[in-house]
């Protein structure tokens, strides 16, 4: 059975992510994935002036927030999975929980925008791709979902 990671953090392409892996087991694959999300550490001013354990919890209970759309997915596919969350940078953060749970593989979403759009949404399924010595298959939205997004953002393209 292959150990394959998705990255999560609550967005519609995440999710596309899980589909995409659910798919994959609907085509015969054997596998259990790691439903990966990293929360933003707190800031210096943040530490300073609350308790450094409460925000750490809420960080998690965030976290747990944000996966629980896939949880939904993967438990009504049958699917075997775990979830991890973790605090710090996104992309390098992703690629630990990758080696630490001992993942052959990472699937990620991205949106797939152009232009600037692209500078600002997707950076983290780049870092990921490029210094993760897993293969990291980039899923994106569904071609109606892309245009529909990027109207939203203002982008005429």
């Amino acid at each position: 059975m292959v150990k394959i990671m998705i990255a999560v953090d609550g967005s519609e392409a995440s999710l596309e992510a899980v589909r995409h892996g659910i798919r994959l087991l609907g085509q015969g694959l054997k596998a259990h994935f790691v439903v990966a999300h990293v929360q933003k550490e707190a800031s210096l001013l943040e530490l300073a002036t609350q308790d450094s354990d409460l925000i750490a919890n809420a960080s998690i209970e965030a976290g747990m927030d944000l996966v629980a759309a896939a949880q939904e997915l993967l438990t009504a596919a049958g699917a075997s999975y775990e979830v991890e969350i973790s605090l710090g940078e996104a992309a390098n953060t992703l690629i630990d929980i990758s080696q630490s749970t001992e993942c052959e593989q990472i699937i990620i979403g991205a949106t797939g925008l152009g232009g600037l759009s692209s500078i600002l949404i997707g950076s983290v399924s780049r870092e990921v791709v490029r210094h993760s010595r897993l293969p990291v298959t980039v899923v994106k939205l569904p071609e109606a979902m892309e245009v529909l997004d990027a109207s939203e953002l203002g982008d005429e393209s």
